[in-house]
């Protein structure tokens, strides 16, 4: 069961994951032991799964978010399987998730161009037999945040 000092260290690092052990014990007011065990601790339940650098996706020429709608009439573990391989093979998707609803799945891409798009396109349908692929290009990012909500748990 996590406390008040579980959330506020999960969300000091949500923040700043390169944040030290000094800084994070000074501001939630445990010393760095107790700090570091519930760290440890927080690691181990898997409620922290990794700690990663975020990128700037412009300035890696990456700058072109497409979201993928995709529908399907084929449902077997064998498909699946080929659909699976697909996703975690290719570098532009960076989320993929099965959906309830009148869409299948929904894919983030971020690719350089249009150009690139197509490329990722044209490799997406010859792999994997999709019935419908729709797909909508962000204009512009209004929020965008990787920090779990804290407050239901």
């Amino acid at each position: 069961m996590m406390d008040s000092f579980d959330r506020h260290i999960l969300s000091l690092l949500q923040n700043d994951g390169s944040m030290s052990l000094a800084e994070i014990s000074e501001q939630i007011g445990l010393s760095q032991t107790p700090c570091w065990r519930r760290i440890q601790q927080l690691e181990q339940n898997g409620i922290i799964r990794k700690r990663v650098a975020l990128l700037d996706p412009e300035k890696l020429n990456v700058g072109l978010t497409v979201f993928v709608s995709l529908k399907t009439n084929q449902h077997t573990p064998e498909w699946a399987k080929i659909v699976d391989e697909f996703a975690n093979s290719s570098n532009e998707i960076i989320e993929f998730y099965r959906l309830s609803g009148e869409t299948d799945y929904l894919m983030k891409v971020l690719v350089s161009d249009m150009k690139a798009y197509d490329e990722f396109y044209q490799r997406l349908i010859r792999h994997a037999g999709f019935s419908d692929v729709s797909s909508s290009f962000a204009m512009e990012q209004m929020k965008y945040s990787t920090e779990v909500p804290l407050a239901y748990s």
